[in-house]
């Protein structure tokens, strides 16, 4: 079977999400590993900072390190051949060397943009929408499939709004058809909603 070694520079985790910045790449990768070992793959990581004496003890990193210094770091053997240096490979990367099959991600650059175009029409806001708008451009996104991102998204956002006026003439117009025979409409009792907050210092329950 094949086991994977990968050799991290120093780190406080290997995660990638310590501190105050985020390592994106690190946190790719660590996903990246999750996912080869949920395949039956043996993946194991060594930390320079918290396990020096691994270094130490692979040929091959150690000649890595004398030849290059830290920046040879991280170093990725696959059955004991050194695979990559320098980097975090990518999970097509990895599979490959591992044997697997891995499926294409539907999740592109270029989607990516039209979801964000999508997230800033649903927000209102105007920078979010230019900067991605250009973006996709970039990315070859055509306007008509601008378009469609923007029609969808202000159909989901529509949605809540098209329901609560839905409701409010249901109730409206059953409040007139009892008035009209006349039965008492008098509704029942609701929770505070935008209400002032009661005496107390109590908060109202919405708004």
């Amino acid at each position: 079977m094949t086991s994977i070694q990968v050799f991290d520079p120093a780190l406080c985790c290997s995660t990638g999400v310590c501190g105050v910045d985020i390592d994106q790449a690190l946190v790719t990768f660590a996903a990246d590993v999750d996912w080869l070992k949920s395949q039956g793959v043996p993946v194991t990581r060594a930390n320079l900072a918290q396990q020096p004496l691994a270094f130490a003890a692979d040929a091959q990193v150690r000649q890595l390190l004398q030849d290059q210094g830290e920046k040879a770091l991280p170093a990725v053997i696959i059955d004991g051949e050194l695979k990559s240096s320098g980097r975090y490979p990518s999970r097509d990367e990895l599979a490959g060397w591992a044997g697997l099959a891995v499926a294409r991600s539907l999740f592109t650059e270029p989607v990516a943009e039209l979801v964000a175009i999508g997230a800033a029409i649903a927000s209102n806001c105007e920078p979010c929408f230019k900067f991605h708008y250009d973006k996709a451009r970039k990315l070859g996104v055509t306007d008509a499939d601008v378009r469609r991102a923007v029609d969808l998204a202000q159909k989901v956002k529509d949605a809540p709004a098209r329901a609560v006026l839905d409701l409010a003439h249901r109730i409206l117009d059953k409040k007139d058809a009892l008035g009209a025979i006349g039965v008492s409409a008098a509704p029942k009792s609701a929770s505070a909603c935008c209400l002032p907050a009661p005496a107390g210092g109590g908060a109202s329950k919405c708004c």
